[in-house]
């Protein structure tokens, strides 16, 4: 019997499949990623040092680089089960618009009304700063995704929620800001006019449309001055890489059922909090020697931290008050141009993601944003489901992948992570259809510019 007649359409684990602990990959890497810097002294940050900003049990996540599994709270448990497990669906419809050997199979994480999988993460920060005591809780958002999960859990827990989006996306996507706030937070435009550093910022960038360094900056000033208050993060950190391992280890289950192993796998990257969710336990077997993968980082041309970005210590916000990171980095003052891919306008990489990418684990690719929304229009016409701009920077290179099958006539098994829907992106949308959408590269001297401004920092 033909493969094709054994792997239905989209594979479902069942209810009591859905994992019950998180996998910490940095248990399994040789390297570690390099410590968090406190700002000030530039030296290695503990507990204590970060109690400031994040919540108690998220710290002790952050800074575990030896546990390899984590328990799930119960709590926590039960809210997956309103939306997941997400399906990993087999392409069929692409693959035969393709014409293509390859088998391509996606892990679809939009069946939840945030829209994407940042509510993996979000309903775990929520949870442990309920657990504190805490009063509310802070943050950023690009696209809107992590902002709207975050709303959603902080209303599921009864705690309030402060959401800074980055001003170009606080305009091009009024109904995301309209999410957030019908589920109770309060969305402001970042660089804005209510913190210190939004005037600072404001003043020697004026008219700027803003990022993640942005809003990243305010919402820890927030944070910080404000009694009962914790500072959230969507993205980078290693606690957020270590929730949203419910991705890959759904998936590599679903896989598994079917004895269905990938050759190549491919997230789009922003931060790296899809990408790393999806990899990490095929990852976790490449580190171990089980098994090898082909893992594919793709970003946007216009914001390139992997591939035109340096490895090195940086501040993690654009107003340089958060802690330092080791990582892949365009430099903390580096503002992209307003590109419709919002959830991917962050200067830096996680550092988890960027010491796996330093020593050879995985690769990196550029996609240009025309090229981007092209896929996505494909992929729409044939699976059915309007992609996030995000995730179709991944698309694009599935897409490419299994047309480079077609040539050579290799039957490789392709997996990719779908992380949401694009619904709210219909400004970007019509911008493609109109032929109004544009290309932008940074320069050279653009990024040493931003690179003169790397802290200079002894290695640890």
């Amino acid at each position: 019997m033909s493969e094709e007649k054994i792997i239905p359409y989209k594979i479902y684990l069942n209810e009591d499949e859905i994992p019950k602990q998180w996998y910490n990959v940095r248990s399994d890497m040789k390297n570690k990623p390099a410590p968090l810097l406190n700002p000030g002294t530039l030296k290695p940050m503990g507990f204590e040092d970060l109690r400031p900003v994040f919540c108690d049990e998220l710290i002790k996540q952050e800074l575990d680089d030896t546990t390899p599994y984590v328990d799930i709270p119960q709590e926590v448990q039960d809210f997956y089960k309103m939306y997941r497990p997400s399906p990993l669906v087999r392409a069929y419809c692409l693959e035969k618009a393709l014409g293509t050997p390859a088998k391509i199979y996606y892990k679809f994480e939009g069946n939840n009304t945030s829209g994407s999988h940042k509510l993996n993460s979000a309903i775990v920060q929520a949870y442990y700063a309920k657990k504190q005591g805490l009063k509310g809780v802070t943050t950023e958002t690009g696209a809107g995704q992590w902002g709207t999960a975050l709303s959603m859990a902080s209303a599921y827990l009864g705690i309030d929620c402060k959401v800074y989006m980055v001003k170009v996306s606080y305009e091009q996507k009024p109904f995301r800001r309209e999410v957030m706030r019908t589920y109770g937070a309060s969305v402001t435009p970042s660089p804005s006019m209510e913190t210190e550093i939004g005037k600072k910022i404001n003043a020697e960038h004026p008219g700027t449309t803003g990022s993640l360094g942005c809003a990243i900056s305010e919402a820890v000033e927030v944070a910080t001055k404000t009694e009962g208050y914790r500072y959230v993060l969507g993205s980078v950190l290693n606690q957020v890489l270590l929730h949203q391992t419910v991705i890959g280890l759904e998936a590599k289950a679903a896989l598994d059922k079917y004895g269905v192993t990938p050759d190549i796998i491919i997230g789009c990257a922003g931060g790296g909090s899809n990408l790393g969710g999806l990899i990490s336990p095929f990852m976790g077997e490449k580190l171990r020697g089980e098994k090898d993968y082909r893992i594919i980082a793709v970003e946007p041309a216009s914001c390139p931290s992997f591939t035109r970005g340096k490895f090195a210590y940086d501040f993690c916000d654009t107003g340089m008050v958060c802690p330092l990171a080791k990582m892949y980095t365009l430099g903390s003052n580096f503002i992209p141009s307003a590109n419709h891919a919002g959830g991917l306008r962050y200067h830096g990489m996680s550092p988890i993601l960027s010491q796996l990418y330093h020593d050879g684990y995985l690769e990196a690719v550029t996609a240009e944003q025309t090229a981007v929304f092209e896929s996505a229009q494909r992929f729409a016409r044939v699976e059915g489901i309007l992609p996030a701009p995000e995730s179709s920077h991944a698309i694009k290179v599935a897409i490419d992948e299994a047309l480079k099958c077609k040539e050579t006539g290799e039957e490789k098994i392709i997996l990719f992570g779908l992380t949401g829907t694009g619904y709210f992106d219909m400004v970007a949308y019509q911008k493609f259809n109109d032929g109004d959408m544009t290309d932008y590269i940074p320069t050279d001297e653009e990024l040493e510019k931003s690179f003169a401004t790397l802290p200079k920092v002894e290695e640890i």
